[in-house]
C-alpha cells in the first residue's frame, strides 16, 4: 500500500540551492483551463453544484500559481480553450503564455515541451492544476533529478501521473504516445515508455491529485492543520461545507 502525502511538505522550502543562472533555464509548464460551467473536474460536478466546482477549480490554480511563485522558478501558462487568454487573465491576475497545441493529452504536453525547450530552457517540467497542495519542495526534488540526467515523474494516486520532467537533451517525445489517457493505467505505460526511450527516470513521492469526491474529503483531511489550511482552496470548502465532505 503506497503511503499518502505528507501534508507538512507544503510548507516546507525547496531542498538544495540553485544559481541565478540554473533558475533562469529551468522551466515549470502548468496546464490550465478557463473555469466555466461544464468544462471543469467533470466528476465533481457529476455530484456537487456547478457553481462551486467552478469556485473550488479557480481556488486550485490560485494556490498552485502562489506557490510556484514562492518557489522562484520561472512558470508559464499553457492554456485551453484558446480563445480565452483575456478571460484567464482576469480570473488569475496573469496573463497566460502559451494555447495548449494538439489532438489530445499526449500531444498536447509534448507540444509544451518543445515550446519551452525553443525559448531556450534546458530543464522542464509539466504539471496540470488539479493539485493545489503541491508543495515547493517537490520542484527542488524534480529539478534536481532533471541535474543529473533523469527524466523525472510524479505517480497520482489514482494511476495517473501530476508532474513529468525531460532535459533538452534527453527529451523523448515518444514518451506521450499510445498512451490511454485518463485511465489508472497512465503511469504505468508511461514507465514503459521511458524504458523503450532509454531513458532513466527519477521517481518522485506519491501524491493525490483532487478529482473526486473522496479526493476532497482526503484533501481536507490532511489540511486541517497545515499551512494548507489558510489557502484559497480550503476557504472555499469551508465557506461552502458542501454536504458530506465536512
Amino acid at each position: 500500500m503506497t503511503a499518502p502525502p505528507d501534508p507538512e511538505r507544503y510548507d516546507r522550502e525547496p531542498p538544495g540551492s540553485n544559481t541565478a543562472m540554473t533558475m533562469e533555464k529551468r522551466c515549470i509548464v502548468v496546464f490550465v483551463r478557463y473555469p466555466e460551467r461544464g468544462a471543469v473536474k467533470s466528476r465533481l460536478a457529476s455530484v456537487l453544484d456547478e457553481g462551486l466546482v467552478v469556485s473550488l477549480y479557480e481556488a486550485f490554480v490560485i494556490d498552485l500559481l502562489a506557490t510556484i511563485e514562492r518557489s522562484g522558478y520561472p512558470f508559464r501558462i499553457a492554456f485551453t480553450p484558446e480563445d480565452r487568454e483575456e478571460g484567464i487573465f482576469r480570473r488569475f491576475g496573469r496573463r497566460p503564455d502559451f494555447p495548449q497545441a494538439g489532438a489530445d493529452l499526449g500531444e498536447r504536453m509534448k507540444n509544451a515541451f518543445q515550446h519551452c525547450f525553443a525559448d531556450g530552457f534546458a530543464s522542464v517540467i509539466l504539471i496540470g492544476s488539479d493539485i493545489p497542495d503541491l508543495p515547493p519542495e517537490i520542484f527542488g526534488e524534480a529539478f534536481a533529478a532533471l541535474d543529473n540526467g533523469c527524466a523525472v515523474i510524479g505517480p497520482a494516486a489514482d494511476g495517473g501521473y501530476y508532474l513529468i520532467g525531460f532535459r533538452k537533451e534527453t527529451f523523448a517525445p515518444e514518451v506521450f504516445g499510445g498512451i490511454a489517457w485518463s485511465t489508472e493505467g497512465v503511469f504505468a505505460q508511461s514507465l514503459a515508455g521511458l524504458s523503450r526511450a532509454g531513458v532513466g527516470f527519477h521517481r518522485l513521492p506519491l501524491w493525490r491529485d483532487v478529482d473526486t469526491p473522496e479526493d476532497l474529503r482526503d484533501l481536507i483531511r490532511r489540511h486541517r492543520e497545515t499551512p494548507f489550511a489558510r489557502s484559497r482552496t480550503m476557504a472555499c470548502l469551508a465557506a461552502a461545507r458542501p454536504v458530506g465532505l465536512f
